[in-house]
């Protein structure tokens, strides 16, 4: 059994974030990373929105973002173990239980920040083209399709937010619903169908995403009528829900009906000493800076309650 005094289960902003932090004050903290560091922006082509890292010479990539936040969290000491944890047990308190495939951990505290992964349709062409014109952020990823004409897939609010904003930079945004009207709450459905540059598709699924290279379109069948028809776009924007990475949490801390990690405004979780940031406690804004924020409260937090227990 491996002894650590802070454990930080995931990568991400919020992740790496929190390493830092509890580096810095001397935690010496173990961060199991996963098989990919960095969560989702490791796939993000381009990050244009996260403060203090934009020049008119370059735009740092994801993974160029991912590689400074781990360096500058291993410079004060944060340490990396490439696996996943598969088991927990909370249920005793500290020291905490933590199973990975490859060992097993003590730890005095704990910060979750495992993440959400977007929901993909599972067509064809899908995985080939994420950041070739498949995306899962808008507010991310839009300012790349000025001028381009754009498929939105969804119904629901995320879909109708995020298809406004893209409306922002595309020419032409055509939104792809399975259904015959939307699930978004009025408001939002009121100023989709006020915006000039939004069209939808009804009834309608993507069974093919096309192109070579980057997207250049998609394939399409109405659930009604069995039509098969092929629509040429620039990118596949897909907001069909995303899912917190918290399966292995069951039974152990207290989650929402869709299985977020509940906590407070300190981001304590129900069992003192375990801590959750960034996108398996956030449904709601799902930014790098929003993570780096909630990442750092959590340590901060962490390392008073260590304190105190001392």
């Amino acid at each position: 059994m491996q002894k650590e005094r802070v454990i930080v289960i995931g990568s991400g902003p919020a992740g790496l974030t929190a390493a830092m932090y509890t580096a810095r004050a001397q935690l010496n903290p173990l961060v199991i990373a996963g098989t990919q560091i960095g969560g989702q922006i490791a796939i993000t082509h381009e990050v244009e929105n996260y403060p203090g890292f934009w020049s008119e010479e370059k735009t740092p990539t994801g993974p160029e973002l991912v590689e400074i936040m781990q360096k500058q969290a291993e410079h004060f000491g944060a340490r990396f173990e490439y696996d996943e944890v598969i088991e927990v047990d909370f249920s005793k308190g500290a020291p905490f239980y933590v199973k990975t495939y490859g060992n097993e951990y003590e730890a005095d505290g704990v910060i979750v920040t495992a993440g959400a992964s977007p929901r993909h349709l599972g067509v064809p062409g899908e995985q080939e083209f994420v950041g070739r014109g498949v995306s899962y952020c808008g507010t991310c990823d839009g300012f790349f399709f000025r001028g381009k004409d754009v498929v939105v897939v969804g119904g629901g609010d995320s879909a109708m937010e995020e298809g406004i904003f893209l409306t922002k930079f595309a020419n032409k945004v055509e939104v792809i619903h399975r259904r015959d009207e939307l699930r978004a709450g009025t408001s939002l459905q009121n100023r989709a169908f006020a915006n000039e540059k939004i069209s939808f598709v009804w009834d309608t699924v993507v069974e093919e995403i096309q192109g070579n290279g980057v997207v250049q379109g998609v394939q399409t069948r109405n659930v009604k009528t069995g039509e098969t028809k092929k629509l040429d776009t620039d990118g596949v924007f897909i907001f069909i829900g995303h899912f917190p990475n918290s399966k292995f949490l069951v039974g152990q801390l207290a989650m929402d009906e869709e299985g977020y990690i509940i906590t407070d405004e300190r981001y304590r979780t129900s069992v003192p000493g375990v801590y959750a940031a960034g996108e398996i406690q956030d449904a709601h804004f799902r930014q790098i800076a929003t993570s780096v924020g909630q990442g750092t409260g959590a340590a901060m937090e962490l390392e008073k309650w260590l304190a105190a227990q001392e």
